[in-house]
C-alpha cells in the first residue's frame, strides 16, 4: 500500500475523529458540561481540517480521493474522565496510523508527502499533551464537583 493510498484512508480516519468529537460534545451538553463540550466542538473541527489537509494535498499530486464509510462513534460515557480518557486513546491511534504513512513515505522516498506528514507529527505531540492534560486534571479532582466546573470553564475558554 503507497503513501498515497494511506493518507486517502487518514482522510476517512480524520473524518472519523471529527464525528467521535461530536459525538462527544453531544453528550457533555446533555450533562450540562457546556464549557467541556465546546471545548469537543472545537477538537471536532480541527479533526476536519485535518481531513481536508490530506484531501487537498492529495488532489494537488493528482491523486483521486475516495470517501469511505464512517464509523458510528460511541455516545455514552459513565464520567468525563472516561470521556477524556477515550479521547487520549483515540489520539493515540491516530498518532500511531500518521506514523505508519510517514514510514511507508520514508521506504518510497517521497519526499513531498515527508514533508506534510511532519506537520501531522507534531500536531499529534500537541493532541496527546491536551487530552492527557484534561485526563490528569479529572483524575486530580476525583469526584470534587466544584473542581469539576471550574476545568468545565477552564476548557470553555479554548480559543
Amino acid at each position: 500500500m503507497n503513501t498515497l493510498k494511506k493518507m486517502n484512508e487518514q482522510i476517512n480516519h480524520e473524518l472519523g475523529s471529527s464525528y467521535i468529537y461530536l459525538s462527544m460534545a453531544a453528550y457533555l451538553t446533555s450533562k450540562n458540561l457546556k464549557g467541556m463540550a465546546a471545548w469537543m466542538h472545537k477538537q471536532a473541527n480541527e479533526e476536519r481540517e485535518h481531513a481536508m489537509k490530506f484531501f487537498e494535498y492529495l488532489n494537488e499530486r493528482g491523486q483521486a480521493v475516495e470517501l469511505l464509510a464512517i464509523e458510528k462513534p460511541k455516545n455514552e460515557w459513565k464520567t468525563p474522565l472516561e470521556l477524556f480518557e477515550d479521547a487520549l486513546k483515540h489520539e493515540k491511534k491516530i498518532s500511531a496510523l500518521i506514523s505508519a504513512i510517514m514510514e511507508t513515505a520514508i521506504i518510497e522516498k517521497d519526499y513531498p508527502s515527508i514533508a506534510i506528514l511532519q506537520w501531522f507529527v507534531t500536531e499529534q505531540v500537541e493532541e496527546e499533551a491536551n487530552a492527557s492534560e484534561i485526563v490528569e486534571k479529572l483524575k486530580m479532582i476525583g469526584e470534587h464537583k466544584g473542581a469539576l466546573l471550574m476545568i468545565d470553564k477552564e476548557l470553555g475558554a479554548r480559543q
